[in-house]
């Protein structure tokens, strides 16, 4: 769905409850993470379409509420749509600053460890996934605000050809590492080639996303094995 649609009829066949509100799921729209959960009504739904900014219906003030207006905290809209049974709507946005009003990027940044099917808990792997989250978009927040003294912003704006530099410079120290038989060295130093992959894949424009789908379809479904034969 595009916010560039000329009919707008498709809004009466969404399911707004007794208070006339929908929940509104609010995503980062390059690194995928779910920002916030709020609640819109017709009109913000409206104003939202109409500015490409997100507009929302404060059940605790009772009024409507234009995400980052006194912050400066705003969210650009790319892409609108609403689920199979018509409750729910999905908005992509470009996240200026942080979404959260703790200062975080995102609301959800309260972990709670699961357990697996064969009772034990997955929490190193859940947490590597949301560390590797968290540096996406740390990086992705970085390239936006550019913050006088971080280094990721140095990296931006030396550009790509320092970039590159740094990813032959890491590169060179894992191979050292590895072939020196040194662990903590080899950790220490694919740690800094990983975060320096992400700077170039941040300033050539290309989502994480992208490469997870490259990975799915070449590590996928293919690869289970057939125990049939």
């Amino acid at each position: 769905m595009s916010l560039q649609l000329q009919s707008k009829e498709w809004i009466d066949n969404l399911r707004f409850d007794e208070r006339g509100l929908i929940p509104a799921i609010i995503q980062d729209f390059e690194s995928k993470s779910v920002l916030m959960l709020a609640y819109m009504n017709r009109e913000s739904l409206l104003k939202t379409i109409e500015t490409g900014q997100t507009w929302f219906w404060s059940r605790s003030r009772n009024q409507l509420w234009n995400k980052g207006a006194t912050s400066g905290h705003v969210q650009q809209v790319h892409r609108l749509a609403y689920d199979c049974d018509q409750d729910t709507l999905l908005l992509e946005v470009t996240q200026t600053g942080a979404a959260c009003h703790t200062g975080e990027y995102t609301c959800f940044f309260e972990e709670v460890v699961v357990g697996t099917s064969n009772g034990e808990t997955g929490g190193n792997r859940t947490s590597g996934f949301r560390i590797l989250q968290e540096l996406i978009d740390t990086i992705a927040l970085r390239y936006k605000e550019r913050p006088e003294g971080a280094y990721t912003t140095y990296l931006f704006e030396k550009g790509l050809d320092k970039i590159l530099k740094k990813i032959g410079e890491e590169s060179t120290e894992v191979v050292i590492a590895a072939k020196n038989d040194d662990s903590t060295e080899l950790i220490a130093e694919t740690g800094d080639l990983i975060y320096h992959l992400l700077v170039l894949l941040k300033q050539k424009g290309i989502p994480f996303d992208d490469i997870q789908s490259e990975l799915e379809k070449r590590h996928g479904v293919k690869d289970i094995p057939n125990k049939t034969k």
